[in-house]
């Protein structure tokens, strides 16, 4: 799995972060995510495609 995501269309909702917080997190001063692993290991995967599938601005895209 490698994740790529589109920082410049967030929204700052932070779905993401509640659900793979090993894979993403926020940026302090605005809220827009950051990708902490790009390619996470294979227990972070089923957490990621959710995250991926709930993201409101659908920012997140996971390529397998």
């Amino acid at each position: 799995m490698n994740i790529t995501l589109d920082a410049d269309k967030c929204c700052a909702a932070g779905q993401c972060v509640l659900i793979a917080p090993d894979v993403f997190d926020q940026r302090d001063e605005d809220g827009v995510v950051v990708l902490l692993d790009a390619a996470p290991p294979a227990g972070q995967h089923d957490m990621v495609r959710e995250a991926a599938a709930i993201c409101p601005a659908a920012v997140i895209q996971v390529h397998e």
